[in-house]
């Protein structure tokens, strides 16, 4: 499952309390969901500037995960 260390060591990286971070994989039929789980103080440093940060995870993500054939969803919970 690298697409959840991927999100997971992103989040770490950006969040002034890493030890909050959770990524929780969820498996369907066609589309794999990852739900992003943290400290309520750092949800805005994930998402960045008019979203920008979370934009490129996403892109990222899709990008890595378009070869399998499936679709990747990124989802963050408070």
């Amino acid at each position: 499952m690298k697409e959840k260390e991927f999100v997971e060591y992103i989040a770490k990286s950006l969040a002034d309390y890493p030890e909050d971070v959770v990524v929780t994989l969820i498996e369907g039929e066609k589309t794999t969901l990852l739900e992003l789980k943290m400290n309520p103080k750092d949800i805005g440093k994930i998402i960045g500037k008019n979203g920008s940060i979370i934009k490129s995870i996403r892109f990222l993500l899709g990008n890595v995960h378009s070869k399998s054939g499936r679709r990747i969803a990124l989802e963050i919970k408070e």
